[in-house]
């Protein structure tokens, strides 16, 4: 399963040492027509896609296609829409300023304690996964710490300090988006920079000779400042994750503020999706054995993805609620958070019985039996090779990625595909062969 050298690696002193061969496995090495098409679509139309449902709501009540009709009627013009959107204001850029260098020295000043009073939570320093060139990194787990710290500060501000409005989000919500869309496209292209210049290990970074695909998808696999400072593990889970249940909270009370109360609905957005950040970071640790830790290099797509895409779209439900405040009937109201349990429950559960396979290696027991594996063999960069075991039983024997629960994570299952693929060989497809649906039992 080794590669031989590509000649497209840039000519550095750092990049001569790499040695002759490298995994296969992991992100890809050369790009086809289709990956370009669709990594070009994304570079041009990703950042349009998102001021559009913000700008949507932002002019026309969150309707999508009021602005489409508009245009095409020739009631507006795409300049009056420009000229109707805040711009980026010098209060916005202070507040994100402000919230990224807060969140980077949570993250590398203060070492993790709650793992020591906190039965069951796994923080401090962890190791993660084998990388392609045959490396373990260390990683401080404190990502939990930070939420509590800044949720706790946040609260403190609304019921006793009151240095800033608890709608300050809201009320800067287009301001913010240009400053996040700063930072995704600068700390993007300083990893692509980096991964030319001096990358943190040469033998773990990806040249396709396509400098569109190499922008996206990204060169190195781990960049990282100094020893602790991991870009791929504090933008996917800082400052964006962390903000996310803050944005809810400002959304909750702009409703509050304009409405008079908060709906029933508002306040479900902010329950279900406070419960899966909160899983997100008591299972950190678990967090750097996933397809975005274990094979994602660090490019634009989780750069600017992490920055922009994840707090703007993944929040869309309550700001959708601040112009619409509805109130459910109880029965859909508890008919929807049954249905967000439910999805949360398998989720939750998928996972949990393969952290559980991992640890015991297998000596476990998944639905009261003892589990079936594939017993798989990989290669590294460095030529060792690597043992592993395939899970495919449980909610893993009805299907491969049964844990995705959306339609925006059909495309990352087909990613881990591809990757598993590389990776294991003919293991894979042995696997494949024993659980055949990848993500819906009896259909995908």
């Amino acid at each position: 399963m080794a590669a031989r050298f590509r000649p497209s690696a840039p000519h550095t002193s750092a990049a001569s040492s790499v040695a002759a061969s490298q995994g296969q496995w992991g992100r890809a090495w050369e790009v086809d027509w289709f990956s370009l098409a669709s990594v070009l679509f994304l570079l041009l139309f990703a950042p349009f896609i998102v001021y559009f449902f913000i700008m949507a709501c932002d002019q026309y009540a969150c309707s999508l296609t009021a602005p489409v009709l508009d245009l095409a009627a020739g009631r507006v013009r795409l300049s009056d829409i420009w000229a109707k959107t805040p711009s980026l204001t010098k209060e916005a850029a202070q507040i994100y300023a402000l919230w990224v260098s807060f969140q980077v020295l949570l993250y590398m000043a203060l070492p993790d304690v709650c793992h020591r009073f906190l039965p069951g939570y796994v923080g401090g320093v962890q190791e993660g996964a084998v990388t392609p060139a045959g490396v373990i990194n260390k990683y401080e787990i404190n990502g939990l710490q930070a939420w509590l710290i800044t949720h706790l500060l946040w609260l403190a501000n609304a019921r006793f300090l009151s240095w800033f409005p608890p709608t300050i989000i809201f009320d800067n919500w287009i301001p913010l988006l240009w400053c996040a869309n700063i930072l995704g496209y600068a700390v993007s292209t300083f990893a692509m920079i980096k991964g030319y210049l001096f990358p943190t290990n040469a033998r773990d970074c990806k040249f396709t000779g396509n400098f569109f695909y190499n922008y996206m998808m990204g060169i190195e696999f781990n960049p990282r400042i100094g020893k602790w400072f991991d870009f791929k593990l504090f933008f996917n889970g800082r400052p964006g994750i962390v903000a996310w249940t803050l944005i809810n909270l400002s959304f909750a009370a702009k409703q509050q503020e304009l409405h008079g109360h908060v709906t029933n609905s508002m306040v479900l957005v902010n329950v279900l999706q406070a419960i899966y950040v909160l899983d997100f970071f008591w299972n950190e640790a678990w967090y750097l054995k996933t397809i975005d830790i274990c094979h994602d290099h660090f490019g634009w797509y989780l750069g600017w993805g992490d920055c922009v895409w994840l707090p703007y779209l993944y929040t869309l439900q309550g700001l959708y609620l601040v112009y619409h405040p509805v109130q459910l009937a109880a029965p859909h109201a508890a008919g929807v958070l049954l249905l967000g349990l439910l999805g949360y429950y398998v989720f939750r559960v998928a996972n949990h019985q393969k952290d559980l396979f991992r640890r015991t290696d297998g000596r476990c027991l998944i639905w009261g039996r003892k589990p079936k594996a594939i017993a798989c063999v990989y290669t590294s960069a460095d030529g060792q090779r690597h043992h592993s075991k395939l899970l495919a039983s449980g909610f893993w024997g009805l299907a491969r990625h049964l844990n995705y629960m959306a339609v925006l994570l059909t495309h990352r299952c087909l990613r881990d595909e591809h990757r598993c693929a590389s990776k294991y060989g003919g293991d894979w497809a042995r696997y494949t062969a024993a659980v055949p649906y990848r993500l819906l039992p009896g259909i995908f």
